[in-house]
């Protein structure tokens, strides 16, 4: 029986140290930690979490959003958890999946989070509406796009799709697309 931790925070910039400390003190045997959004299903650390763990291993982390940001993706973790026979522990707010009221908490918990976060998201959105109606929003600048005369320069010289995308700082598909537009 192994306590395996799971810490992540959202951006780079961010600091694990705060998750990591309050998993070290309950006796982490195993800690996976990345920095990476957590609406991300497929989470490095966390799939090679999933993988690791063995029947009677205990996954605990500090809050509920750090694993899972919708209920559905929570309740797909909780319940490959306990088809390995693995409970899991939030600290914050003293859940543990080994017993029917745990279960039912996490369940009413991951609904909980899920409707923060879309709140969060409706009044975003609201936000970019209200700046774009007045003229003060005009999203992201278009920088593939910006560069079209020097992809189709660099590419009528011979260079490779990558080696372009390379040199321009740009993703390989904006090239593609901006061939193909310039075929058109």
């Amino acid at each position: 029986m192994a306590n395996i931790g799971y810490a992540r925070v959202s951006t780079t910039g961010q600091s694990l140290e705060i998750q990591t400390n309050q998993l070290e003190s309950h006796g982490i045997d195993k800690l996976f930690k990345e920095k990476i959004s957590g609406v991300k299903k497929d989470r490095p650390q966390l799939m090679a979490l999933l993988d690791y763990v063995r029947e009677g291993d205990n996954v605990i982390v500090t809050k509920i959003d750090r694993i899972a940001r919708s209920t559905r993706h929570l309740l797909e973790i909780v319940d490959t958890l306990h088809e390995k026979g693995v409970t899991f522990k939030v600290l914050n707010i003293n859940l543990d999946t080994s017993s029917p009221t745990g279960k039912m908490m996490l369940t009413m918990l991951g609904a909980i989070a899920t409707f923060e976060r879309e709140m969060m998201l409706e009044r975003q959105a609201e936000g970019i509406a209200k700046a774009k109606a007045e003229g003060r929003y005009k999203g992201r600048k278009p920088t593939a796009r910006a560069k079209m005369d020097e992809v189709i320069n660099l590419a009528e010289n011979g260079l490779t799709r990558k080696a372009i995308a390379e040199q321009l700082g740009i993703g390989i598909a904006s090239v593609y697309r901006i061939l193909k537009l310039s075929r058109e």
